[in-house]
């Protein structure tokens, strides 16, 4: 029949009704977007897979390096550590929770730790005396001269909050693309988007040409034309990409969490022992700072139950695991780099199933034939000639600005943490405005890190990235001190009194 009433197919001899075009165009769409949701899922397994597995190795690594101190301790040292057992318990609870992403100041778990250990350690080797709170708080002053644990505090305190940073930003790195993905993927197609795809995919049938495949530069048009702001997700996206690269070499190498994590309980041990070697020459020097404390009535208990034995605690490396991990993480981040611009030709090789590139009796958008117009380049801003889509490049699709922003921020902190730096952001998996500050947060979040204790020291805040500077070794820079901002505010303040 003469095609007259076609609204989106040529106007010529056709075998389609108006009611089956638009049964077709909604056939397409949601093809289309079944397309690209079926995609984003073999990137998000990719991703969780690998988040999975690293996981459950790191979790693994402190399991076993706690186990191992349950096990060896009530032998070595008895009472010392059956009366401090909840000590032991509460340094590797908050060693999980940080890891799992808890708004908690590493280096300061780690010092109330020695400190809480220090003070009941220092009471139990000293029964005979009555030593009092105020008593504890000055000997816990001294103790930096001291060095009652010897150097094991600050030598695992680096180490570990170095090795606790990367991993923490390297698991959550995973779950942040991997999130980008979910959401950009279920992108709606528009009403110019829904037509072209129509075009492309079903207006040959109702030429009666339903054999002809559609002519490949054609179809790249299309998808480019309609894929263009997640193209836009190219330049973060490979910047988060070598940024768990990165992280994964430290982690694997400078940083490394096998030697660093399997061994907390030894390097306790080793603390625990400099300690008793060191009591009678440590005692002397508190008692010579703080004054001797009374002795108490309730008579000395023997302080040599403590050690019955020495059982020898080993560390089970599993630097292998580790090894083989990285190398798989790595080769899958190398291939996912330039996902979001090779999708369109992947959607028209693999499911759209056009012709190969050299094909001149292959659906064009009118009839069988060659195609003639150039490919266009990747992106928004390379879609104003685009002959096949009409794209307003004037306005860019919010939630995917919202997911560049993500990847921004992610990139940003596994740059720090390259470096070993923390940094205090809003989680990068929540929505945000994509407008602003990375120091904003929601009031839920603010009035948590408010009701901490003033003696815990906040990480290090950094505002969202810059559009410059990008990469892992760039990431310093990419953004501001909070302390910085507060002065400006100061000096903003004080010029408008000035002007008054």
């Amino acid at each position: 029949i003469l095609g007259e009433h076609l609204r989106i197919c040529p106007q010529g001899y056709t075998c389609c009704t108006s009611e089956m075009e638009e049964n077709f165009a909604n056939k397409s769409r949601s093809e289309f977007e079944a397309m690209m949701k079926e995609a984003g899922r073999s990137v998000q397994m990719i991703l969780t897979a690998q988040h999975r597995s690293f996981d459950s190795y790191f979790q693994d690594l402190l399991n076993k390096s706690e186990k191992a101190l349950y096990d060896a301790f009530p032998s070595m040292y008895g009472e010392l550590y059956t009366q401090n057992m909840k000590v032991f318990k509460d340094l590797y609870s908050e060693l999980r929770r940080y890891y799992r992403g808890s708004n908690i100041n590493l280096e300061e778990a780690l010092n109330e730790f020695w400190t809480r250990l220090l003070e009941r350690l220092f009471k139990l080797m000293n029964p005979q005396y009555h030593i009092t709170d105020e008593y504890l708080d000055c000997m816990v002053k001294h103790a930096e001269q001291h060095k009652p644990f010897g150097e094991v505090p600050r030598d695992l305190k680096v180490k570990a909050t170095r090795a606790f940073i990367a991993a923490r930003s390297y698991a959550q790195g995973f779950l942040v693309g991997s999130d980008v993905v979910k959401k950009v993927s279920q992108v709606s197609l528009s009403h110019e988007c829904t037509r072209a795809i129509m075009k492309l995919m079903y207006c040959p049938h109702c030429r009666g040409m339903s054999s002809v495949k559609p002519c490949n530069n054609y179809c790249l048009n299309v998808v480019k034309g309609c894929l263009a702001n997640q193209a836009d997700l190219n330049t973060e996206w490979k910047y988060l990409m070598d940024s768990l690269v990165v992280v994964a070499d430290r982690i694997d190498g400078a940083y490394n969490v096998d030697t660093v994590i399997g061994t907390i309980h030894m390097r306790i041990a080793e603390a625990i022992s400099n300690l008793q070697e060191n009591k009678d020459s440590i005692t002397a020097k508190v008692f010579q700072g703080c004054g001797n404390p009374k002795i108490s009535t309730k008579g000395s208990s023997s302080e040599d139950k403590k050690r019955r034995g020495k059982v020898p605690l080993e560390a089970k490396s599993s630097a292998q695991a580790l090894e083989m991990l990285v190398l798989d993480a790595k080769g899958n981040l190398t291939a996912l780099k330039t996902y979001w611009i090779t999708l369109p030709g992947n959607l028209c090789s693999k499911k759209i199933m056009a012709s190969s590139a050299a094909d001149d009796k292959c659906w064009n958008g009118m009839t069988k034939g060659s195609y003639l117009p150039e490919v266009m380049g990747d992106g928004l801003a390379n879609q104003i000639n685009n002959p096949e889509v009409e794209v307003d490049i004037t306005k860019p699709d919010m939630t995917i600005r919202q997911q560049i922003m993500q990847l921004k921020i992610m990139t940003n902190r596994l740059g720090n943490a390259n470096i070993g730096n923390d940094v205090d952001f809003q989680d990068a998996s929540d929505d945000m405005s994509g407008s602003g500050s990375g120091d904003s947060c929601p009031d839920d979040v603010c009035g948590k890190r408010l009701s901490k204790s003033p003696s815990t020291r906040q990480p290090e805040t950094h505002a969202i990235p810059k559009q410059s500077g990008h990469g892992i070794n760039g990431a310093s820079s990419r953004s501001l001190p909070s302390a910085f901002l507060f002065l400006l505010s100061v000096a903003f303040i004080a010029l408008q009194h000035l002007w008054r």
